[in-house]
């Protein structure tokens, strides 16, 4: 007897749950477009694992894949989806209804993610259903056509000798070989096409996604009025220095991090944010009713609090808002009230010290313009916040729909109720841009340069060290305000060899930069950011 007999007997069977799982998954994400499109239970499932990770298992994926960690998670979730079909598959194939038992319970797990997501409706469930019943009913299929099955149905069976099941290891007498021959390459054609009509439902579910394609229609269409203050970006804050971060960052190289799998669509007509909890009396604010409302523009730097020392989980933009000070104002909050806990449509929560967001002296808005143009959806169209000061986890939350204000005793946010700081405050920090990591650089004048910044404090210096030696003074760039990071320049003279430089920053108040370092966790790194490199 061949010796990969046995293994071809494990492979087919594993195929033929990779081949199910596959068209399920197909069938059950083209459902949700049809029906139901927060309801896919890729994303569902995503999305609740990313609740259920644990902060280390976060800040793992965000230092590994930056601002990819959504579509390596998404990866990560396809490739456990082959690993749970080979498994479905080779099961069934010796213990009949066990794959398919394994399946429906992938099902009841989606359905499960699915309802529990905020704001689910009644069909939430169908799509993770549909796709269970359409890999069970597919793996079934690709089973009866195994070319053991196949041999075992059609062979006698001798006097005294017991007959083969049907979901045998694979093997077959002889006689049956080159039917065994042609019945492979049916089962391979079966098990390909299945596992095709899987990935090309995949794809038509992505071409039906009639709510973005209409959200990202009226974002397109949308003009802005015009802002009742501007505020002038001096051309004295770029330093026009190449590799250099530009003082504004374009939308399109604007961090992305969140907890959306599934980037929400909200339709401007249908937006409504509500103000309630500690406060005199409720408000209700239309997306009419704000655009009338005299927006401003504000310049505002938003950093991560996952951001690594030298990190790029930064950037600064040109907001057009209204300040949300003025809004907490109609509302009235209670003098005992000391946060608001702000809600995404998609369930994320923010706790945003309410000092914060009633300070006249800081431009903390509901913005609805990014840059000159309407809001990107993936950056929170149509209305998201914006708050100097703070990092985003307790402050930025995008896509709001609500503002409850209440106390830091009472109520927990997302990542507060994750091990995270409640209150988030910017850390002094600074970067260097240029030169650039491994870089080799020619001896002479060199310019070393970065960025700095304290949102709300200002910084007033940065200091630059070579190989151990004294701190010596930066040249600044003309801050566009305290609100923002300011690029710095150093011309250093360099001498061949290989050296270190570290960088710090001193704040408008007279703080250093500490050299103590920290992880991200739980309320943001510290430490130098520093470069080695050689000179010619």
């Amino acid at each position: 007897m061949p010796t990969d007999v046995a293994p071809r007997g494990r492979l087919r069977p594993a195929l033929a749950g990779v081949a199910a799982a596959t068209f399920g998954a197909g069938a059950g994400e083209l459902t949700a477009a049809v029906i139901a499109s927060t309801a896919s239970p890729f994303t569902s499932i995503g999305a609740l694992l990313i609740d259920l990770a644990p902060p280390w298992a976060k800040d793992a994926a965000i230092a590994l894949f930056g601002t990819a960690d959504k579509v390596a998670l998404l990866v990560g979730v396809g490739v456990v989806l082959v690993g749970v079909g080979a498994l479905a598959g080779l099961l069934e194939s010796r213990h009949p209804r066990w794959g398919r038992g394994i399946f429906a319970l992938l099902g009841v797990f989606g359905a499960v993610a699915a309802a529990t997501r905020a704001n689910a409706s009644l069909v939430a469930v169908l799509p993770a259903a549909v796709g269970a019943l359409a890999a069970m009913g597919a793996l079934s299929m690709l089973l009866t056509r195994l070319p053991a099955a196949r041999a075992a149905a059609t062979a006698p069976v001798p006097a005294g000798r017991p007959a083969v099941p049907v979901a045998d290891s694979g093997e077959a007498d002889e006689p049956h070989a080159s039917v065994d021959g042609v019945d492979r390459r049916r089962f391979l054609v079966w098990a390909g096409g299945t596992a095709a009509a899987g990935v090309l439902a995949a794809i038509a579910s992505t071409a039906l996604s009639a709510g973005s394609r209409a959200v990202s229609s009226v974002r397109e269409a949308l003009r802005l009025p015009a802002p009742a203050t501007t505020t002038a970006v001096p051309a004295s804050a770029e330093f026009g220095i190449d590799g250099l971060a530009p003082v504004i960052t374009p939308n399109g190289e604007f961090y992305r991090i969140d907890t959306a799998l599934n980037v929400p669509q909200v339709d401007p007509a249908e937006w409504r944010l509500r103000i309630h909890g500690m406060v005199a009396r409720e408000v209700e604010l239309t997306w009419d009713e704000l655009l009338a409302l005299p927006l401003g523009e504000s310049v505002t730097t938003l950093a991560c609090v996952s951001n690594e020392v030298g990190g790029e989980l930064i950037g600064t933009a040109v907001w057009l808002g209204y300040p949300i000070r003025e809004l907490l104002a109609r509302a009235g909050p209670t003098p005992d009230a000391d946060m608001v806990l702000s809600r995404s449509i998609d369930g994320f929560t923010a706790s945003t010290p309410l000092e914060a967001l009633t300070d006249p002296g800081r431009e903390a808005v509901l913005a609805v313009g990014m840059n000159g143009t309407p809001l990107p959806v993936e950056h929170g169209f149509p209305v998201r916040m914006v708050v100097p000061g703070l990092y985003g986890y307790v402050s930025a939350t995008k896509w709001v729909t609500e503002l409850e204000v209440t106390r830091f005793d009472r109520d927990r946010a997302y990542w507060s109720d994750r091990g995270w700081s409640e209150r988030g405050p910017i850390k002094l920090s600074s970067r260097i841009d240029v030169p650039r990591v491994g870089q080799s650089v020619e001896a002479g004048t060199v310019v070393v340069a970065g960025v700095a910044w304290l949102q709300h404090t200002g910084v007033s210096a940065v200091e630059v060290q070579v190989d151990d030696g004294p701190w010596q003074p930066a040249t600044l760039a003309t801050a566009i305000s305290a609100d923002t990071w300011v690029q710095w320049r150093y011309d250093w003279d360099a001498a061949p060899g290989r050296h270190t430089i570290r960088a710090r920053a001193i704040s408008a108040d007279g703080e250093v930069q500490t050299a103590e370092r920290a992880p991200v966790a739980p309320d943001g790194a510290t430490g130098h950011h520093e470069r080695t490199f050689d000179v010619r």
